[in-house]
């Protein structure tokens, strides 16, 4: 008799995540500060309660790139709420376990303002460096249990 795969009934931890993009199309990545290996990624974080997608898109912007609402203009979102999984090591340990991962808006955004305006010197430091980069060097950084997501939104917003 085959035993049957445990279903995880933990619930998706609600996020937003941004597509900052420059004039050339070249798109945002940051290096997480609270790792010492390569862990590129794009502005992410929690939606607050009674945050539209959008709204919690500019505060995470904000609060992790300095970056405000009067230097971006919006150029859309993911149609959908797009869920992955945690490995089961993070899912463990991320947020005292209670998410079996995250379930993302993905927000588009382009830079209006020069790069100077970008300063990661925030509250609470998200990254240590960052870079403009294309959709397929950010792929070839990020980690791989995100990466089927971030092809998915790069295809979404015609960045691959």
């Amino acid at each position: 008799m085959v035993a049957e795969a445990k279903t995880d009934d933990r619930p998706y931890r609600p996020c937003v995540g941004v597509v900052l993009v420059n004039g050339e199309g070249q798109i945002f990545a940051g290096q997480r500060a609270d790792m010492e290996t390569p862990a590129w990624q794009m502005p992410q974080g929690g939606v607050d309660a009674g945050e539209t997608p959008r709204d919690a898109a500019l505060r995470e912007l904000c609060e992790e790139t300095g970056v405000s609402a009067q230097h971006v203009s919006f150029l859309g979102e993911t149609a959908n709420w797009l869920p992955y999984d945690f490995p089961p090591e993070v899912a463990a340990t991320r947020w005292d376990g209670k998410f079996r991962g995250q379930e993302q808006k993905w927000v588009l955004m382009r830079l209006d303002a020069p790069d100077e305006v970008i300063d990661l010197a925030q509250k609470d430091e998200e990254f240590s460096a960052w870079r403009w980069m294309a959709a397929s060097d950010i792929l070839a950084v990020i980690v791989a249990f995100k990466r089927p997501i971030y092809e998915q939104v790069f295809a979404e917003f015609g960045l691959i």
